[in-house]
């Protein structure tokens, strides 16, 4: 449940994050602490939705949960990595741009999955 909880804080600051890279197509502070703080609490939530399971690291769930942190830990190292060479405020190109949308439809794809599962799980 901890897990549970915690990843929605997740979605909440990978959104904020996100949505104001797309928005604004630069690297400003907020894209920047609200994208870090979604990897952080994405990472404490997968350990405790881990710890908690009894069904195993390799679940269907599992591997695209894991991807999808990975696809946003990728994300966050290409947003930082554009802020230590260029500064902040720089202009997100258009490659990056796209990652952002992407990955993060991905990491949607597997909060969803995983709701639904957590639901069906209580319904059988």
């Amino acid at each position: 449940m901890v897990g549970t909880s915690i990843v929605f804080l997740a979605l909440l600051f990978y959104s904020v994050g996100i949505l104001t890279e797309q928005k604004h197509k630069r690297v400003l502070p907020r894209v920047l602490t609200f994208l870090t703080l979604g990897i952080i609490f994405d990472i404490i939530a997968t350990a405790f939705m881990i710890a908690g399971s009894s069904k195993g690291l390799l679940t269907f769930h599992g591997i695209l949960g894991y991807s999808a942190l990975l696809a946003m830990l990728i994300d966050n190292i290409l947003i930082w990595r554009l802020r230590f060479k260029n500064g902040i405020g720089v202009v997100v190109s258009y490659a990056v741009h796209t990652y952002s949308r992407y990955a993060y439809f991905w990491w949607v794809i597997a909060f969803i999955t995983g709701g639904l599962l957590v639901a069906v799980s209580k319904i059988g």
